[in-house]
């Protein structure tokens, strides 16, 4: 009913008045002289967004072309010096060629950042938006994530810190205090090192407090050798001298040895023996096998030599040292029933009662 009487009353309403030609041209007018007020500012306004626009994004392909070429000088000189003596003391080339990879693009990252969160800031700022609420409630809310993420924040600049300062790598074994075994994989965040036993942890770059590598530069490989104090000095330290040179000349060890092979002297001189301390830099990882090998040939040279190695006391010294009867308990007066002491020692019976009347 309500549309009906809507209809009806639309039929009868005069029609709208038509726009005559001077109120079109009036409102042309004002159009135009609104345009024309306004084309300069938004001229300015639109040269000023893309001139912010094409400088950052110069600045922005300037900034990661240089850190490119940056990173290209650096993995150069890694492959200048790989094959050399230094090269062999230093990381190599493509484990150099990854960090440096891993740097630039966190470097391109933050500067892509900086330079873009710049030139948006600019643009709202030529539109006249105010600025300041923006600024002051980003401030706040950074403060705030920074509050409760700050052991995120903490493990994230401890891993960009230890990537650029290259303290370990993939395959290198290290002890972080927390944990030791084997870099299986290095985040910005977190660790993962495989332990002797195949187990794997996760430790957070921020709980790393001190690294050890045992991986970069050397190895120290030491053998401490203990004879009988009457043997030849001379002559023990000419068959470790010899069991050396043949060492450093074998495969694989003469790649595994960086230096040659010293008897360093004598360490400990006791009454009846003495020890002499072997001592070899080796490539790092590697020392183990070659106190392992350097044992097996000395002791082999050794018995050729007719040198004894003493350590402990001797196989029969220690059979007479046991008393056969340490175990047997000593002998009792009790444990004869008509001893004296056991008679003593045995309970008085109580007097017999007569119960009958």
């Amino acid at each position: 009913m309500t549309a009906f009487w809507s209809a009806a009353r639309a039929d009868t309403d005069p029609p709208p008045a038509p726009v005559t030609l001077d109120e079109a041209a009036k409102q042309a007018g004002d159009a135009a002289g609104w345009v024309e007020d306004n084309w300069s500012t938004w001229l300015n306004t639109g040269l000023r967004i893309a001139l912010i626009l094409i400088v950052a994004l110069v600045l922005r392909m300037l900034v990661r072309r240089a850190l490119t070429k940056l990173i290209e000088r650096m993995n150069r000189s890694a492959q200048a010096v790989e094959g050399t003596a230094l090269g062999g003391l230093l990381v190599n080339a493509e484990r150099r060629r990854q960090r440096s990879e891993a740097i630039g693009s966190v470097l391109r990252s933050i500067a892509s950042f900086v330079i873009l969160g710049t030139a948006g800031l600019m643009i709202l700022g030529a539109f006249k938006i105010d600025l300041a609420p923006l600024l002051a409630s980003a401030g706040v809310a950074g403060v705030a994530i920074g509050f409760g993420a700050r052991n995120l924040v903490t493990d994230f600049l401890s891993g960009v810190f230890m990537i650029m300062e290259d303290q370990y790598g993939v395959g290198d074994s290290v002890d972080a205090g927390v944990a030791s075994g084997e870099v299986i994989e290095v985040g910005l965040r977190v660790t993962k090192l495989r332990g002797d036993n195949g187990e794997i942890w996760y430790v957070r770059n921020g709980e790393i407090k001190r690294i050890g590598n045992l991986s970069q530069g050397w190895a120290t490989a030491t053998v401490d050798v203990t004879v009988r104090s009457s043997e030849d000095l001379d002559r023990v330290k000419a068959v470790i001298g010899e069991v050396a040179d043949d060492l450093a000349k074998a495969e694989p060890w003469n790649e595994q040895l960086w230096g040659p092979v010293e008897v360093l002297g004598l360490t400990e001189v006791l009454l009846d023996s003495m020890t002499f301390r072997v001592s070899a830099k080796t490539m790092p990882g590697k020392a183990l096998g070659v106190e392992r090998e350097l044992r097996w040939r000395i002791k082999r040279a050794f018995d050729a030599a007719g040198i004894r190695i003493v350590g402990g006391l001797p196989q029969q010294a220690e059979e007479s040292a046991v008393d056969p009867a340490a175990g047997m308990a000593a002998p009792s007066a009790y444990a004869s029933a008509t001893s004296p002491q056991s008679v003593a020692a045995s309970p008085i019976p109580p007097p017999a009662t007569n119960l009958s009347k």
